[in-house]
């Protein structure tokens, strides 16, 4: 990972009998991974699980830059609207919570 990562976050709302499938999908190596991997500056994923609101999880989707996640939206538009509308039926709500990068880069822990 670059020093200050581009971190795209999205927070989600999933049925329980659609956990198995939403995890599958938008887990590090799923379907919506694969699509980002096709992309220049894409590094990777991370999938967290609320602790206390298991139904309640939230994606981290790291980018190299914001050039980089753009270019990725504009040139993967059509691609990432079907998918979208393919997996519409894994959650009960989905929204973006931002586009975050380091604070103070003094400040990181690991």
């Amino acid at each position: 990972m670059p020093l200050d990562p581009y971190i795209a976050i999205w927070e989600f709302t999933v049925p329980a009998d659609r956990t198995g499938a939403f995890i599958e999908a938008y887990g590090p190596a799923g379907t919506w991974a694969r699509l980002f991997r096709q992309a220049g500056g894409y590094r990777g994923t991370e999938l967290y699980r609320d602790r206390e609101q298991p139904q309640r999880f939230v994606t981290l989707d790291f980018w190299l830059s914001a050039e980089d996640y753009e270019s990725f939206r504009t040139c993967f538009a059509d691609q990432y609207a079907a998918l979208d509308g393919a997996y519409e039926t894994l959650t009960s709500a989905g929204r973006p919570l931002g586009t975050f990068g380091l604070a103070d880069r003094t400040q990181r822990a690991i």
